[in-house]
């Protein structure tokens, strides 16, 4: 992206421990469960590829993944309720999907709740495949709910 922090175009940028109390705050207007601040935090400890999408003045929307060896999972991806259904998630995916090319992950997992419709959208659009359920995976209001898991085949290793 070329633009610079402070101008009104987003730019996608490594999260620092300075965004934490903002992060978790977009992650208690959007989620009914979110995460918390020392979840964010612990992420950051462990060395996960974590960005968020700023205009400068505000974040927008954040993504965090893990890879181990040359798998990757998307542990979470957050556009902010006033700024979403402008592109922004797909935005912060295909660089997620695109650091991770970079640096050899060849498959790509998340889980995603069924109630999620947008993210259904976003992940099946971008070339996702559903290979199975988590039973119970998410805390939800009346007990649990179940996750949906996607995988996508990225860069394959040459023979």
């Amino acid at each position: 992206m070329s633009a610079q922090p402070g101008n009104t175009t987003p730019v996608i940028r490594v999260m620092k421990s300075g965004d934490l109390d903002t992060v978790a705050l977009i992650e208690a207007r959007n989620y009914e469960f979110p995460w918390s601040r020392g979840i964010f935090n612990d992420c950051l400890l462990a060395s996960y590829f974590a960005v968020v999408l700023d205009r400068g003045a505000e974040i927008m929307g954040y993504a965090i993944i893990s890879a181990v060896a040359a798998e990757g999972h998307i542990l979470n991806l957050c556009i902010d309720k006033d700024w979403r259904c402008m592109g922004y998630g797909q935005q912060l995916l295909d660089y997620l999907m695109e650091y991770a090319e970079d640096i050899g992950i060849e498959r790509m997992f998340l889980e995603v709740r069924p109630s999620n419709e947008a993210a259904l959208h976003l992940y099946d659009r971008s070339g996702f495949n559903r290979l199975g359920v988590r039973k119970g995976y998410y805390r939800a209001r009346n007990g649990r709910e179940d996750a949906l898991v996607f995988a996508k085949e990225l860069c394959l290793p040459a023979d």
